[in-house]
Protein backbone atom coordinates (compact mmCIF):
# COMPACT_ATOMS: atom_id res chain seq x y z
CA UNK A 1 0.00 0.00 0.00
CA UNK A 2 1.33 3.45 -0.42
CA UNK A 3 2.37 5.96 1.79
CA UNK A 4 -0.34 7.99 0.91
CA UNK A 5 -3.19 6.04 0.76
CA UNK A 6 -2.16 4.20 3.96
CA UNK A 7 -2.46 7.64 5.30
CA UNK A 8 -6.10 8.20 3.88
CA UNK A 9 -7.05 5.38 6.08
CA UNK A 10 -5.56 6.76 9.08
CA UNK A 11 -7.54 9.09 8.34
CA UNK A 12 -11.28 8.25 7.60
CA UNK A 13 -12.74 7.63 11.13
CA UNK A 14 -11.70 11.28 12.10
CA UNK A 15 -13.00 12.53 8.98
CA UNK A 16 -16.26 10.40 9.43
CA UNK A 17 -16.68 11.48 13.55
CA UNK A 18 -16.83 15.44 12.09
CA UNK A 19 -18.77 14.87 9.17
CA UNK A 20 -21.28 12.77 11.27
CA UNK A 21 -21.21 14.91 13.94
CA UNK A 22 -23.43 17.70 11.57
CA UNK A 23 -26.31 15.34 11.49
CA UNK A 24 -27.79 17.14 14.71
CA UNK A 25 -26.88 21.03 13.88
CA UNK A 26 -28.10 20.06 9.99
CA UNK A 27 -31.84 18.76 11.83
CA UNK A 28 -31.66 21.92 13.97
CA UNK A 29 -31.49 24.56 10.96
CA UNK A 30 -33.73 22.12 8.93
CA UNK A 31 -36.65 20.46 10.45
CA UNK A 32 -38.58 23.77 11.53
CA UNK A 33 -39.29 23.90 7.39
CA UNK A 34 -39.85 20.73 6.76
CA UNK A 35 -42.05 17.54 7.87
CA UNK A 36 -38.61 14.53 8.60
CA UNK A 37 -40.05 12.23 6.05
CA UNK A 38 -40.83 14.94 3.48
CA UNK A 39 -36.91 16.88 4.03
CA UNK A 40 -35.32 12.85 3.95
CA UNK A 41 -37.30 12.31 0.64
CA UNK A 42 -36.06 15.27 -1.10
CA UNK A 43 -32.80 14.52 0.49
CA UNK A 44 -32.46 11.29 -1.06
CA UNK A 45 -34.23 11.65 -4.07
CA UNK A 46 -31.19 14.58 -5.09
CA UNK A 47 -28.46 12.30 -3.28
CA UNK A 48 -29.62 9.15 -5.99
CA UNK A 49 -29.36 11.92 -8.77
CA UNK A 50 -25.70 12.83 -7.50
CA UNK A 51 -24.93 9.58 -7.01
CA UNK A 52 -25.76 8.46 -10.47
CA UNK A 53 -23.91 11.38 -12.22
CA UNK A 54 -21.16 10.26 -10.23
CA UNK A 55 -21.16 6.93 -11.27
CA UNK A 56 -21.71 7.67 -14.66
CA UNK A 57 -18.86 10.12 -14.87
CA UNK A 58 -16.53 7.56 -13.26
CA UNK A 59 -17.96 4.63 -15.27
CA UNK A 60 -18.19 2.59 -12.23
CA UNK A 61 -19.63 -1.34 -11.93
CA UNK A 62 -22.85 -1.84 -10.31
CA UNK A 63 -23.22 -4.67 -8.24
CA UNK A 64 -23.54 -7.64 -9.70
CA UNK A 65 -26.29 -10.44 -8.99
CA UNK A 66 -30.18 -10.22 -7.35
CA UNK A 67 -28.14 -10.93 -4.04
CA UNK A 68 -25.92 -8.55 -3.67
CA UNK A 69 -29.14 -5.66 -4.84
CA UNK A 70 -31.33 -7.66 -2.25
CA UNK A 71 -28.63 -6.88 0.62
CA UNK A 72 -27.43 -3.97 -0.22
CA UNK A 73 -31.38 -2.67 -0.20
CA UNK A 74 -32.10 -4.45 3.00
CA UNK A 75 -29.14 -2.35 4.51
CA UNK A 76 -30.10 0.90 2.84
CA UNK A 77 -33.51 0.63 4.48
CA UNK A 78 -32.43 -0.04 7.95
CA UNK A 79 -29.67 2.69 7.81
CA UNK A 80 -30.85 5.34 6.12
CA UNK A 81 -34.61 5.09 5.86
CA UNK A 82 -35.00 3.43 9.90
CA UNK A 83 -31.86 5.15 10.89
CA UNK A 84 -32.33 8.68 9.44
CA UNK A 85 -36.52 8.30 9.67
CA UNK A 86 -36.16 7.62 13.17
CA UNK A 87 -33.74 10.16 14.60
CA UNK A 88 -35.69 13.09 12.82
CA UNK A 89 -39.42 12.15 13.83
CA UNK A 90 -38.12 11.91 17.36
CA UNK A 91 -36.50 15.21 16.82
CA UNK A 92 -39.04 16.83 15.08
CA UNK A 93 -41.30 15.93 17.52
CA UNK A 94 -39.70 17.81 20.22
CA UNK A 95 -36.93 15.06 21.82
CA UNK A 96 -34.69 17.27 22.40
CA UNK A 97 -31.13 16.53 20.49
CA UNK A 98 -28.90 15.12 23.19
CA UNK A 99 -31.12 12.62 24.61
CA UNK A 100 -31.57 11.29 20.72
CA UNK A 101 -27.39 11.11 20.56
CA UNK A 102 -27.96 9.28 24.00
CA UNK A 103 -29.79 6.82 22.75
CA UNK A 104 -28.17 6.42 19.26
CA UNK A 105 -25.14 6.20 20.75
CA UNK A 106 -26.26 3.09 22.66
CA UNK A 107 -24.71 1.45 19.41
CA UNK A 108 -21.19 0.30 20.44
CA UNK A 109 -22.97 -1.38 23.32
CA UNK A 110 -25.65 -3.28 21.62
CA UNK A 111 -23.26 -4.44 18.69
CA UNK A 112 -20.73 -5.73 21.02
CA UNK A 113 -23.52 -7.49 22.82
CA UNK A 114 -24.86 -9.31 19.65
CA UNK A 115 -21.11 -9.83 18.48
CA UNK A 116 -20.18 -11.44 21.70
CA UNK A 117 -23.18 -13.34 22.03
CA UNK A 118 -22.91 -14.96 18.71
CA UNK A 119 -19.14 -15.32 18.02
CA UNK A 120 -19.20 -13.39 14.30
CA UNK A 121 -16.38 -11.84 15.03
CA UNK A 122 -13.42 -12.23 17.20
CA UNK A 123 -14.17 -12.66 20.51
CA UNK A 124 -15.08 -9.08 22.67
CA UNK A 125 -12.20 -8.91 25.20
CA UNK A 126 -12.26 -7.22 28.54
CA UNK A 127 -10.37 -4.16 26.94
CA UNK A 128 -12.79 -3.68 24.89
CA UNK A 129 -15.65 -3.97 27.26
CA UNK A 130 -14.14 -1.75 29.62
CA UNK A 131 -13.49 1.14 26.33
CA UNK A 132 -17.06 0.59 25.70
CA UNK A 133 -18.15 0.85 29.30
CA UNK A 134 -16.09 4.47 29.42
CA UNK A 135 -17.33 5.72 26.28
CA UNK A 136 -20.55 5.08 27.56
CA UNK A 137 -20.21 7.17 30.77
CA UNK A 138 -18.69 9.60 28.94
CA UNK A 139 -21.79 10.09 26.37
CA UNK A 140 -23.86 10.05 29.56
CA UNK A 141 -21.98 13.28 30.92
CA UNK A 142 -21.71 14.82 27.55
CA UNK A 143 -26.03 14.76 27.00
CA UNK A 144 -26.99 14.06 30.30
CA UNK A 145 -27.21 18.14 31.25
CA UNK A 146 -30.01 18.14 28.68
CA UNK A 147 -32.57 15.56 29.70
CA UNK A 148 -35.12 17.63 31.38
CA UNK A 149 -38.11 16.45 32.91
CA UNK A 150 -40.80 16.65 30.27
CA UNK A 151 -38.38 16.60 27.44
CA UNK A 152 -39.12 13.22 26.58
CA UNK A 153 -42.43 11.64 25.10
CA UNK A 154 -43.28 7.94 24.63
CA UNK A 155 -43.87 7.90 20.91
CA UNK A 156 -40.32 9.93 20.60
CA UNK A 157 -38.65 7.74 22.80
CA UNK A 158 -39.61 4.79 20.70
CA UNK A 159 -38.71 6.84 17.50
CA UNK A 160 -34.79 7.17 19.36
CA UNK A 161 -35.19 3.80 20.42
CA UNK A 162 -36.40 2.52 16.79
CA UNK A 163 -33.23 4.65 15.16
CA UNK A 164 -31.05 2.82 17.44
CA UNK A 165 -32.29 -0.75 16.25
CA UNK A 166 -31.98 0.18 12.44
CA UNK A 167 -28.85 1.69 12.74
CA UNK A 168 -26.92 -1.49 14.91
CA UNK A 169 -28.91 -3.89 12.75
CA UNK A 170 -27.90 -2.29 9.12
CA UNK A 171 -24.36 -2.04 10.04
CA UNK A 172 -24.71 -6.02 11.10
CA UNK A 173 -26.07 -6.29 8.21
CA UNK A 174 -23.97 -4.68 5.90
CA UNK A 175 -20.49 -6.54 7.52
CA UNK A 176 -22.12 -9.87 7.03
CA UNK A 177 -24.04 -9.77 3.55
CA UNK A 178 -22.98 -7.39 1.39
CA UNK A 179 -20.09 -7.99 -0.65
CA UNK A 180 -17.47 -5.58 -1.71
CA UNK A 181 -18.34 -3.37 -4.63
CA UNK A 182 -18.17 -0.16 -5.68
CA UNK A 183 -19.15 2.69 -2.73
CA UNK A 184 -20.67 5.38 -5.03
CA UNK A 185 -22.98 2.42 -6.58
CA UNK A 186 -23.30 0.83 -3.45
CA UNK A 187 -24.43 3.78 -1.93
CA UNK A 188 -27.12 4.37 -4.72
CA UNK A 189 -28.79 1.34 -4.18
CA UNK A 190 -29.24 1.77 -0.70
CA UNK A 191 -30.83 5.15 -1.11
CA UNK A 192 -33.33 4.19 -3.77
CA UNK A 193 -34.61 1.08 -1.35
CA UNK A 194 -34.65 4.14 1.29
CA UNK A 195 -36.63 6.38 -1.33
CA UNK A 196 -39.08 3.44 -1.87
CA UNK A 197 -39.99 3.07 1.78
CA UNK A 198 -39.39 6.51 3.00
CA UNK A 199 -41.78 8.12 0.18
CA UNK A 200 -44.91 7.07 0.82
CA UNK A 201 -44.73 7.88 4.24
CA UNK A 202 -43.85 11.06 3.86
CA UNK A 203 -47.29 11.63 1.73
CA UNK A 204 -49.00 10.75 4.94
CA UNK A 205 -47.52 13.56 6.67
CA UNK A 206 -48.76 16.99 7.08
CA UNK A 207 -47.04 20.14 6.55
CA UNK A 208 -44.71 20.88 3.53
CA UNK A 209 -41.93 21.68 2.43
CA UNK A 210 -40.75 25.70 2.35
CA UNK A 211 -37.63 26.98 0.59
CA UNK A 212 -36.30 29.08 3.34
CA UNK A 213 -32.92 29.40 2.92
CA UNK A 214 -31.86 27.72 6.08
CA UNK A 215 -33.47 24.50 4.84
CA UNK A 216 -31.52 25.05 1.45
CA UNK A 217 -28.01 24.91 3.10
CA UNK A 218 -29.25 22.03 5.24
CA UNK A 219 -30.64 20.15 2.06
CA UNK A 220 -27.31 21.02 0.13
CA UNK A 221 -25.18 20.17 3.26
CA UNK A 222 -27.05 16.85 4.07
CA UNK A 223 -27.03 15.96 0.47
CA UNK A 224 -23.39 16.88 -0.07
CA UNK A 225 -21.53 16.32 3.08
CA UNK A 226 -23.37 13.96 5.08
CA UNK A 227 -24.59 11.22 2.16
CA UNK A 228 -22.23 11.65 -0.38
CA UNK A 229 -19.29 11.98 2.69
CA UNK A 230 -20.85 10.54 5.33
CA UNK A 231 -22.46 7.81 3.97
CA UNK A 232 -19.48 6.57 1.71
CA UNK A 233 -17.23 6.87 4.25
CA UNK A 234 -19.37 4.60 6.83
CA UNK A 235 -19.66 2.33 3.95
CA UNK A 236 -16.38 1.73 3.37
CA UNK A 237 -15.09 1.81 7.26
CA UNK A 238 -18.07 -1.16 7.46
CA UNK A 239 -15.92 -3.34 4.96
CA UNK A 240 -12.55 -2.61 5.91
CA UNK A 241 -12.93 -3.00 10.17
CA UNK A 242 -14.70 -5.16 12.54
CA UNK A 243 -18.49 -4.25 13.51
CA UNK A 244 -17.67 -2.86 17.13
CA UNK A 245 -14.12 -0.95 16.19
CA UNK A 246 -16.21 0.65 13.72
CA UNK A 247 -19.48 1.30 16.06
CA UNK A 248 -17.30 2.43 18.83
CA UNK A 249 -16.81 5.66 16.78
CA UNK A 250 -20.04 6.77 17.15
CA UNK A 251 -19.18 7.55 21.14
CA UNK A 252 -17.46 10.23 19.93
CA UNK A 253 -20.31 11.95 17.46
CA UNK A 254 -22.27 12.85 20.18
CA UNK A 255 -19.19 14.89 22.11
CA UNK A 256 -17.92 16.39 19.10
CA UNK A 257 -21.85 17.85 18.15
CA UNK A 258 -21.47 19.54 21.70
CA UNK A 259 -18.30 21.31 20.35
CA UNK A 260 -19.87 22.21 17.05
CA UNK A 261 -22.79 23.47 19.44
CA UNK A 262 -20.57 25.51 21.42
CA UNK A 263 -18.88 26.98 18.46
CA UNK A 264 -21.67 27.70 15.94
CA UNK A 265 -24.97 28.30 18.61
CA UNK A 266 -22.55 29.40 22.35
CA UNK A 267 -23.91 26.35 23.94
CA UNK A 268 -22.21 26.36 27.54
CA UNK A 269 -19.33 23.83 27.72
CA UNK A 270 -19.57 22.38 31.57
CA UNK A 271 -17.04 20.40 33.40
CA UNK A 272 -19.12 17.66 33.14
CA UNK A 273 -19.40 18.18 29.32
CA UNK A 274 -15.32 18.23 29.06
CA UNK A 275 -15.09 15.19 31.45
CA UNK A 276 -17.53 12.97 29.25
CA UNK A 277 -15.38 14.39 25.90
CA UNK A 278 -12.25 12.59 27.89
CA UNK A 279 -13.77 9.84 28.63
CA UNK A 280 -15.50 9.35 25.45
CA UNK A 281 -11.88 9.41 23.60
CA UNK A 282 -10.78 7.27 26.38
CA UNK A 283 -13.29 4.59 25.85
CA UNK A 284 -12.66 4.34 21.90
CA UNK A 285 -9.29 4.44 21.98
CA UNK A 286 -9.07 1.60 24.10
CA UNK A 287 -12.60 0.19 22.28
CA UNK A 288 -11.13 0.30 18.80
CA UNK A 289 -7.05 -1.01 19.36
CA UNK A 290 -6.30 -3.77 17.37
CA UNK A 291 -5.44 -7.42 20.09
CA UNK A 292 -1.68 -7.10 20.41
CA UNK A 293 -0.10 -10.55 18.71
CA UNK A 294 1.18 -13.22 21.08
CA UNK A 295 4.49 -13.56 20.69
CA UNK A 296 5.78 -17.26 19.55
CA UNK A 297 7.72 -19.54 22.21
CA UNK A 298 10.91 -21.23 21.25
Amino acid sequence: MKTDDAALLRMMPAVFVLIWSTGFVVARFGMPHAPPLGFLSVRYALSILAFCAWVAWARAAWPQGRAQWLHLSVSGVLMHAGYLGGVWVAVKGGLGAGLVALLVGLQPLLTALWVSATGSEHRVSGRHWLGLALGLAGLVLVVGHKLQLGEASLPNVAAGLFALLCITAGTLYQKRWVQPCDVRTANAVQLMAALAVTLPLALLEEGSVQMHPELVGAMVWSVLVLTLGGSSLLYMLIQRGAATAVTSLMYLVPPTTALMAWVLFDETLSLSVLAGLALAAAGVALAVRPPTAKKETT
